[in-house]
């Protein structure tokens, strides 16, 4: 059993929600980035996506296309990305890491050295945007093989036989992007998510996770009443930005408490 599907299990027998923060390696300087980790799990995360920072992303708001510009010019590529994580495992042992980004770095890697890497430093998933599942399907059982989960998307858009196609390779956990566009969007419509979701569920076992809208613990506490999951991550690296030197990993994690709080509350 995956350290995800563990987590969920036992999420989903405390009848809690998870909280998936996002944020990405090596912002807002790589020395960071490990104790951003650390705090987030204090503050209640239950699995960490960790952004793998790409020039040219497709999905990305720009939030998170500042902080991979950030990210780059400290020289954070996939490798060292790989080294951090291995880092953060030497402390915590049982806090799920997905890698969040773009094929062409595991491609630059090559996907096998990739998924050995990634096996080794003590990752447990992947969410690679630009990765359909008509061409991943060996990628899919790679990751698989080596005891880790690939995690696809599914849009507001994606009909009945796409979810099906898409549940039939995933594993760990499926995300739903919550509205048409790019992370940190702010039209997030709740009405479609709670409608969205059922049909989902008619096709998979697996938990869904809902994020790219939501920006508080109000719209987390509404989202949770339909998914097993609240991802968020724009709204995070803002409370980063907007923190003064020395105290990001503080607004951070006193974000993610609040988002804690109000999915805990009864």
């Amino acid at each position: 059993m995956s350290r995800i599907q563990a987590t969920f299990e036992q999420l989903a027998k405390n009848r809690r929600k998870a909280l998936i923060p996002f944020v990405t390696a090596g912002d807002p300087e790589p020395a960071m980035t490990v104790p951003l980790m650390h705090a987030l799990v204090e503050a209640g995360a239950d699995v960490i996506e960790l952004g793998v920072p790409f020039s040219d992303p497709m999905a990305d708001g720009p939030v998170i296309q500042r902080a991979s510009d950030r990210a780059l010019k400290h020289g954070v590529g996939l490798d060292r990305v790989l080294a951090l994580v291995r880092e953060f495992r030497a402390d915590n042992q049982t806090t799920p890491v997905v890698l969040m980004g773009y094929a062409n770095p595991i491609e630059a890697m090559g996907t096998e050295r990739f998924v050995n890497e990634a096996q080794q430093a003590g990752v447990d998933g992947a969410l690679v945007v630009d990765y359909p599942p008509e061409e991943c399907e060996s990628f899919a059982g790679l990751v698989r093989s080596h005891g880790m989960d690939l995690i696809f998307l599914l849009a507001p858009t994606s009909s009945d036989a796409r979810i099906a196609q898409v549940a039939r390779l995933a594993s760990g956990y499926l995300y739903y992007v919550s509205l048409k566009g790019v992370t940190g969007a702010g039209h997030l419509d709740l009405t479609e998510v709670a409608e969205k979701i059922p049909r989902i569920r008619r096709q998979t076992k697996l938990p869904v996770g809902v994020g790219f809208g939501i920006r508080d613990a109000a719209t987390a506490k509404a989202v949770a009443q339909f998914a097993d999951a609240v991802v968020i991550g724009s709204a995070i690296i803002e409370q980063m930005e907007a923190a003064p030197a020395g105290e990001q990993l503080l607004y951070a994690g006193r974000f993610v408490q609040g988002i804690r709080a109000a999915l805990d509350a009864k």
